[in-house]
């Protein structure tokens, strides 16, 4: 197979690496199997799947002697052994620590679990790879204790940029389940429960693509049983299920447009050719960054013709769950995206994030940001030294400051590094930094950086001044009930730091 310019820039710089552990960012459909396949081998190689449906997909690739650790497959000394984590990790007295000169790990995201761990505490690799689809950043995973650096990254929007992948237009219809109730299993939902969930929902999700499909469209429905509801309500749509014989034939008769639709449960996440997908539907909810991608993945190719893909996000009630949606594939993050505010992020993929932080920037958003933030500092382990970040829907940490003074971090990446003051740093070392300078530069201003502070002063209820003002500037926006400290967090964000002091 041809390599493109990019996929042998990367090989040459894995070919030069000294040893250590290195983590490559590549978006779907820019082809990172067959990147780490071509690498150039110089003893034997281990690849690591976090699913074990991935475990067979890059042997089409390699031309040497290629083995299985999954379930009940097991390897016999082959060159490269491609294993699913859940299998190799109970099986790892089968192998010296000195076996793999290289560990190559799949969606990397992961490789914080214990699971992963425990692998990569047994053995003794030349060379540690991670390659991830995913824009995942530090913010949801610490992947520093795994990882060196980031030695080559090729995201979502230079793919589409350079002519490698086509545009993305997105829209999100609410088709009305509930997946609030419905438990997590290995970081997904149940698929039993998920599957019940989705009861009743293939009328909706029929009218979603008459409404807003374009072309030949492709459906993830979440079950065999959910696959055929959707499809007898589409005329002319065909099922596609694990079981199906003669997909080859149903793929061609689709790229000539003979199929408008089809419907299918977990076949075309990964692996099949299928040149021509105006539209995919996503009524497959899911938590899992990686398969959501995957999915979406299946339509980024391009074909003489298509203008862009139109993504059409089928929606529900989440609770405290967290969906994957379009704005998930930029690394924008909905959690500080109020639920009846999130109808307006859509439209073209790069747009997302302006429209994210619109919907973000309102009364209900400012109020939670505190908890959005501590909770996230905890799962994360940073300290905050009590200073009342506000955190953007793009991970850009925001402190305001009186004459609308700002402070801001940027995102951090995979590797939880961020650039603060135009210098490249660890997300904790920039905290660490901006404390120190407000403790020395504005301790006269402490009430209004330290939420401490602001929760002993701000118990009280908020003033009828402060009420009056929200209410009058805030339309649709109930005060009542509010706190002091939470009436001066809108008053803030209204008027700068300063004015919305004077106005308590």
């Amino acid at each position: 197979m041809e390599l493109r310019d990019y996929q042998r820039q990367c090989i040459d710089i894995i070919d030069n690496l000294d040893p250590g552990a290195y983590l490559v960012q590549m978006a779907t459909g820019l082809g990172k199997t067959v990147t780490f396949a071509n690498i150039r081998r110089r003893g034997r190689v281990l690849l690591l799947s976090h699913r074990e449906e991935l475990v067979h997909q890059p042997e089409k690739y390699y031309t040497c002697s290629y083995g299985v650790e999954r379930a009940n497959e097991c390897s016999h000394g082959e060159e490269v052994i491609s294993a699913s984590v859940q299998s190799l990790v109970r099986r790892l007295d089968k192998f010296a620590p000195d076996t793999f000169d290289t560990i190559i790990c799949d969606e990397a995201h992961h490789a914080a679990a214990v699971t992963y761990r425990s692998i990569f505490n047994h053995f003794a690799p030349r060379l540690l790879l991670g390659f991830t689809a995913t824009p995942a950043r530090g913010d949801k995973v610490r992947l520093d204790d795994i990882f060196d650096r980031i030695i080559f990254q090729r995201d979502l929007r230079w793919g589409i940029q350079n002519g490698y992948l086509c545009d993305i237009t997105c829209k999100r219809v609410d088709i009305g389940y509930d997946l609030s109730a419905v438990k997590t299993a290995r970081g997904d939902y149940a698929p039993g429960e998920l599957n019940d969930a989705m009861e009743g929902t293939a009328d909706a999700i029929a009218q979603a693509y008459r409404e807003h499909a374009v072309g030949q469209t492709l459906i993830f429905a979440v079950s065999v049983e959910r696959c055929n509801e959707i499809a007898e309500k589409i005329p002319g749509a065909v099922v596609v299920t694990g079981e199906t014989k003669n997909r080859a034939e149903i793929i061609e008769r689709f790229t000539r447009r003979e199929i408008p639709c089809i419907v299918n449960c977990m076949v075309f996440t990964e692996g099949t050719d299928m040149p021509l997908i105006e539209t995919i539907i996503v009524a497959r909810p899911t938590q899992s960054d990686s398969l959501y991608t995957q999915m979406v993945g299946r339509g980024l190719r391009l074909y003489p013709g298509k203008d862009k893909l139109t993504l059409i996000d089928c929606v529900g009630i989440t609770g405290r769950a967290s969906l994957c949606t379009a704005p998930s594939l930029i690394g924008v993050d909905m959690t500080t995206v109020p639920q009846e505010r999130r109808s307006l992020v859509e439209g073209d993929l790069f747009e997302l994030p302006l429209r994210a932080d619109y919907a973000a920037d309102c009364p209900q958003s400012w109020i939670r940001n505190v908890e959005i933030v501590d909770l996230w500092a905890k799962e994360q382990r940073y300290n905050l030294h009590g200073v009342g970040w506000f955190k953007m829907p793009d991970g850009t940490m925001l402190l305001s400051l009186p004459n609308n003074e700002k402070i801001r971090i940027t995102a951090p990446d995979p590797l939880g590094n961020v650039i603060f003051r135009r210098e490249k740093m660890p997300m904790q070392e920039a905290l660490d930094s901006v404390y120190s300078w407000l403790q020395e530069y504005r301790q006269e201003e402490r009430l209004l950086w330290d939420i401490d502070c602001m929760k002993r002063w701000g118990k009280q209820p908020a003033s009828e001044r402060q009420i009056e003002i929200i209410r009058k500037r805030c339309k649709g926006f109930d005060p009542t009930g509010l706190t002091k400290m939470q009436a001066t967090q809108i008053l803030n964000r209204l008027f700068g730091e300063k004015k919305g002091r004077r106005s308590a």
